[in-house]
């Protein structure tokens, strides 16, 4: 059988990349995905699917019932774009100004969309259930992936598997991890409040801008100093506002700035200790302050036993030498909420060419793929349902 859906597969590559492209002109961002979540809908309904529209909002679910008895494979493709202003000079350039598909969400649905229309030819002969979750706002925080698994994303799932393209790694080959593959994402604000006045009388003001820089030192401690050195943990501040002019000093500043970690313990002491160096350092100045901290996706961690499942099914793909196991990034995925319910997998798809210049990082103005890499994420996710099934489901 996955010979037979591999040779499909190889049949609709072209069709594939014209989705692809067809996103890839027509970008969403995050809340707003309206047309984006029509033409999934539409594309699902036309193969004879299950479909489910308005799921948490944007998000929607086509489900695939195999003509026999088995477990319920789901499959997640974000389709959210960015607020980024396209620099390709490609015939397939966005056509939304300032929006662009810098994330590979345009592959994802691609390679889900090819998937399911592979996989309704043998619909009867499949032993079980696919459900393709076609997720919205992945980019914003708090993500579509909360609020679908809250309307019943998940329901009758029994494992879940998703990609993500990667230009950091050729085409044909794909990385993974056996633990955890993203950190969390946590966001904070703190806003100083001191006494303003003239430059020259620095002795009558409450400086928020000398208050601030030592703050930030501060803070900076905390990874180097309070966390263990067998854990990870990132603390930067990437914005810092106060005052307008150069002789009057500033009452009020803003620090802005993230945490990534990927234990939980290490997660709320970062919270802790901000609150408890922010507090210390203002009032040792005598400043007052607010902070806001803001929990964001949590740390995006594997399922070994799947994960595993899922690199022996890719053998069947590509050579075992293109097959990576690489550590862990502080970058963060929604795709972890989905882990929290349900065991399951992410991996990322090579799609980095550096002759034809598909050497560009997601988020980047001139991010694109090597398009074979909407064929290898499709068969290795495909590879995978049937290896599930094989291992999984009752005799």
């Amino acid at each position: 059988m996955k010979q037979k859906v591999f040779s499909k597969l190889n049949e609709l590559y072209e069709e594939m990349v014209e989705i692809r492209r067809h996103l890839h002109m027509h970008p969403e961002l995050s809340f707003e995905e309206h047309q984006t979540a029509k033409f999934i809908a539409e594309y699902q309904s036309k193969l004879g699917l299950e479909v489910r529209k308005g799921v948490g909002g944007m998000g929607v679910i086509a489900t695939l019932h195999g003509g026999k008895p088995g477990k319920t494979v789901a499959i997640r493709a974000d389709f959210d774009a960015l607020p980024i202003s396209e620099e390709n000079d490609v015939p397939y350039k966005s056509k939304n100004p300032g929006v662009m598909h810098a994330c590979g969400h345009d592959a994802h649905t691609a390679i889900a969309l090819g998937m399911a229309k592979a996989l309704v030819e043998y619909k009867e002969e499949l032993e079980g259930t696919i459900v393709f979750i076609h997720q919205h706002a992945e980019e914003q925080d708090p993500g579509g992936a909360i609020a679908m698994i809250e309307d019943g994303a998940l329901d009758g799932v029994d494992v879940i598997f998703a990609t993500h393209m990667e230009n950091y790694i050729p085409v044909n080959t794909i990385s993974h991890s056996n633990e955890y593959i993203f950190g969390s994402s946590d966001d904070f604000v703190i806003d100083i409040k001191g006494v303003g006045g003239h430059a020259a009388f620095p002795h009558d003001t409450t400086d928020v801008i000398a208050i601030g820089s030592q703050l930030v030192n501060n803070l900076h401690q905390i990874v180097s100093r309070k966390v263990d050195p067998l854990k990870s943990a990132v603390l930067t501040i990437g914005s810092f506002r106060a005052g307008s002019k150069a002789n009057v000093i500033s009452g009020m500043g803003r620090l802005e700035g993230t945490v990534r970690t990927f234990d939980k313990d290490v997660r709320q002491q970062m919270h802790d200790w901000i609150q408890q160096i922010t507090e210390h350092t203002c009032k040792a100045f005598g400043a007052d302050f607010d902070v806001n901290y803001q929990f964001g996706y949590p740390a995006t961690l594997n399922d070994r036993t799947m994960n595993q499942l899922l690199v022996n099914a890719a053998m069947d793909v590509l050579p075992e030498d293109n097959i990576k196991e690489e550590p862990p990034t502080m970058g963060a995925e929604d795709f972890s909420y989905f882990l929290e319910h349900r065991p399951g997998t992410y991996f990322f798809t090579g799609s980095a060419n550096e002759d034809k210049g598909f050497i560009y990082p997601y988020h980047h103005p001139k991010f694109d793929i090597d398009e074979r890499a909407l064929l290898n994420g499709s068969k290795v996710m495909s590879s995978a349902i049937f290896d599930y099934w094989k291992q999984y489901n009752i005799k």
